[in-house]
This record gives C-alpha cells, sequence and structure tokens, in this order.
C-alpha cells in the first residue's frame, strides 16, 4: 500500500491511522479545513466525513459486544 504520510500532487495532508496486508485507514486534511477519513477495503473505497467516522465508529464499537447494543 502507498505511504499516505506525504502530501500528495493535490497538496492534501494525508495520514495513515491503521493498515494491515489488505486494508488500510488513513485521512485527509482537506484546503477548506474538512478532515475526511477514508477506509480502503480491497477494490473498494468508502470517505466518511468526521460525523459520519464517529456514528461509524460507534456501530462497530457495539458491533462487538457480545449480544449487540441492548
Amino acid at each position: 500500500m502507498p505511504n499516505r504520510q506525504n502530501q500528495n500532487a493535490d497538496d492534501l495532508d494525508m495520514q495513515t491511522i491503521s493498515e494491515t496486508e489488505n486494508y488500510v485507514a488513513w485521512i485527509s486534511h482537506e484546503p477548506d479545513g474538512e478532515t475526511v477519513y477514508h477506509l480502503e477495503l480491497g477494490s473498494i473505497t468508502l470517505h466518511f466525513f468526521r460525523e459520519e467516522w464517529d456514528e461509524l465508529n460507534e456501530l462497530l464499537h457495539e458491533a462487538r459486544r457480545p449480544g449487540g447494543k441492548r
């Protein structure tokens, strides 16, 4: 996987959060000040704004609990 810790040609500030053999999660800090979270899952890339990322993390946290949310 490419190293996203450097800026690309569009001068986006990009940083890898986590990486496995097949997947990568990274952040881009857009020129307008928006932070976007990206999940590369094989041939699919999902993009999340901060509020969506927080909701996804909450969903995953609840899904890991035995029996789910109660």
